[in-house]
């Protein structure tokens, strides 16, 4: 069993093979679903959300993010 600690803001960190096993990155959306007592933890889709640059999401690899990163 993989456990994390709650913070007195009610935040924890995902534990690393969470992280790994939902191929979570910065910016990644994740979805909660309380199922009789348990919460099952996904990676929420990329949905229609407001979000006016998903578009562009071609532009969304780890070089562009280091390229332009101090602008």
């Amino acid at each position: 069993m993989i456990t994390s600690k709650l913070t007195t803001k009610a935040q924890t960190t995902i534990p690393q093979p969470v992280r790994a096993a939902l191929k979570l990155r910065e910016g990644d959306e994740l979805a909660y679903e309380i199922d009789d007592g348990r919460v099952i933890l996904t990676k929420a889709g990329k949905g229609t959300g407001d979000d006016p640059f998903r578009t562009f999401d071609e532009w969304n690899s780890d070089a562009d993010r280091k390229a332009y990163a101090k602008l």
